[in-house]
């Protein structure tokens, strides 16, 4: 109650609160282990696990990048991706060595089973669009959606950080 200058007291209105499923974050999150879901059995014949899919279509795009720079296309930290990476280089997929030029460097390049797993996987992205029940013009345009929401929501953290 808050005693207005009238002296009579008025009831504060609390704000409802969105329902979970009107929860973009939600949406988001539901939609993302939806996928994860869908793309397991497509990956299990290949021993991949979806995270370890992005990383090799992140060398399957550029290949001979450095552990940094894999690690900044896909917004992960060295302490997440070189699990990745050990059981990418276990399964065959990939090889790990010092930059002959800066040994500070670790590279990651495909190996021939690798580049062959990118042909053979080829078919995974027409599998998913299909999963999704999406028009390959919706796909595109959901997917800049998500990447305008993405670039948004990071240049909020570098204003906050910026601000701390």
């Amino acid at each position: 109650m808050i005693d207005n200058s009238d002296g009579k007291e008025t009831k504060m209105e609390t704000p409802a609160i969105p329902t979970l499923d009107a929860q973009l974050c939600f949406a988001i999150y539901s939609a993302a282990h939806a996928f994860t879901r869908s793309y397991k059995p497509l990956l299990d014949p290949y021993g991949l696990t979806y995270p370890q899919y992005l990383v090799m279509l992140a060398l399957w795009e550029e290949d001979g990048r450095t552990v940094k720079a894999l690690g900044g296309s896909l917004g992960l930290d060295s302490g997440t991706l070189s699990p990745l990476l050990k059981r990418l280089e276990a399964s065959g997929y990939i090889a790990r060595a010092r930059d002959r030029d800066d040994e500070r460097q670790l590279l990651v390049t495909l190996t021939p089973r690798g580049r062959d797993l990118g042909g053979e996987a080829a078919g995974i992205r027409a599998e998913i669009g299909r999963a999704t029940g999406c028009a390959p013009g919706v796909l595109e345009e959901l997917t800049a959606a998500l990447r305008r929401l993405t670039d948004n929501l990071k240049a909020g953290e570098d204003t906050q950080a910026d601000a701390a």
